[in-house]
């Protein structure tokens, strides 16, 4: 049987170069980064270079580079650190209503120690007006975050007109850039950002491994406390390999960044032209042409994501019905529901999230395998047994059969 996977979004397949060039450090290269002696020496400098190199992806200065476990920690550490710092300024922040979990608990945690939060509302292709921004933006606003793109539906943000809005406020601007970094063309000076996370995941690097961009003047206070590293920002011994493998994936994603862009266009595009032509009441979620080429969301009417997921796993091909983060969570995500995708539709969210990885080849044989499956799904639903018997739509609202089916899903 063929094997398909298109939940990149979760993680990746770790580039062969990165993997080999983590390899003495998982072995014969062992010492401390902190620690004087040789080996300690040997693992400095090769903490050095990552910091370079993840520097050099993003245009900015290797002192710049904070290391964090992960986009999550770097996130928490842009909201709640620069919140804290800037506490005297003022205390409100901004958010948009379809950022990451990581930073709407983040600014949910802020509120309940005493501070204001902001959610911006998008559009209903994930869009956040400048306007919104604009009159969301205050004298006491001590932070404004809102995400590059998001990474269930692709829409990409004009995150460069919105840092200039927080900027003439006096406001710190950051933005999560997981989904965007080594795939499109991201520049700390051109977007005029003052922090700005990514990750080694999404780049073909190794989990365990972030960063948070912190433009050289910017404070943040520590969250996770007990050393030196990281110049004080954030404690706790290097993961060294996960590091090397992030500098090096790094690297690897600025040099090949517009080819696996060209390439991953042209696989998105495929998918998006064909397969609403295979099957009926199929519909796009997001924008249809500010988004990520690596992404292509679809909600399909009649039946449920998870039931597509599970079917589509026994013919090989490995998806998600939505974020990574919430994907089991058996209901229509915060995302489809901010732009106001009917949850009758919604609960059908499936998302392909591409790679480098896939081929042409991968693209036919979702085409060839996907139809028959809703087809089968349909013949099972009795949503769909309602709506060809009536030509009407069940609605999902108070007393219906479909919220009955749905009523424990919080449980």
């Amino acid at each position: 049987m063929k094997e398909v996977y298109l939940d990149n979004l979760s993680n990746t397949r770790i580039d062969p170069r990165v993997l080999e060039e983590m390899l003495p450090y998982l072995g014969e290269n062992y010492g401390n980064a902190q620690s004087m002696h040789t080996l300690g020496s040997r693992s400095r400098e090769a903490l050095d270079q990552a910091r370079e190199r993840a520097a050099g992806l993003i245009g900015a200065g290797a002192e710049e580079i904070y290391f964090t476990s992960c986009g999550s920690e770097a996130n928490n550490l842009a909201v709640k650190g620069t919140a804290e710092a800037y506490r005297q300024k003022g205390k409100h922040i901004v958010v948009s209503g379809i950022e990451h979990f990581s930073v709407l608990y983040s600014a949910r945690r802020l509120a309940q120690a005493g501070f204001e939060v902001t959610h911006l509302p998008v559009d209903g292709s994930g869009l956040i007006s400048p306007e919104e921004v604009k009159k969301s933006v205050r004298d006491d606003t001590v932070l404004v975050s809102i995400q590059q793109a998001n990474p269930e539906i692709g829409t990409i943000q004009p995150i460069e007109e919105f840092a200039r809005i927080a900027r003439a406020k006096g406001a710190l601007f950051h933005t999560d850039a997981v989904c965007t970094a080594g795939l499109l063309p991201v520049e700390v000076g051109a977007l005029g950002v003052d922090l700005l996370t990514f990750s080694g995941t999404p780049i073909y690097g190794p989990p365990g491994a972030a960063a948070l961009y912190l433009k050289k003047g910017v404070r943040v206070i520590p969250q996770i406390d007990g050393g030196i590293q990281e110049n004080g920002r954030r404690a706790g011994t290097e993961n060294l390999p996960g590091i090397v493998g992030f500098g090096k994936a790094c690297e690897i994603a600025k040099s090949e960044r517009e080819d696996n862009y060209r390439k991953l266009s042209g696989l998105s595009r495929r998918l998006i032209a064909e397969l609403p032509a295979k099957i009926e009441y199929v519909y796009l979620n997001g924008h249809p042409t500010r988004r990520l080429p690596s992404n292509v969301n679809f909600s399909v009417e009649f039946i449920e994501g998870e039931a597509m997921l599970l079917f589509l796993d026994q013919k090989g091909i490995s998806i998600s019905s939505g974020s990574a983060c919430a994907s089991k969570a058996l209901k229509m995500s915060q995302v489809l529901t901010a732009i106001q995708v009917d949850p009758a539709v919604g609960q059908g969210s499936i998302l392909f999230a591409l790679s480098r990885n896939n081929t042409d080849a991968d693209i036919d044989y979702i085409l060839s395998e996907f139809p028959p499956i809703v087809k089968k799904l349909r013949e099972m639903s009795p949503l769909y047994a309602y709506f060809l018997k009536t030509g009407e739509r069940k609605p999902a609202g108070p007393g219906t059969d479909y919220e009955h089916e749905h009523e424990h899903d919080d449980q």
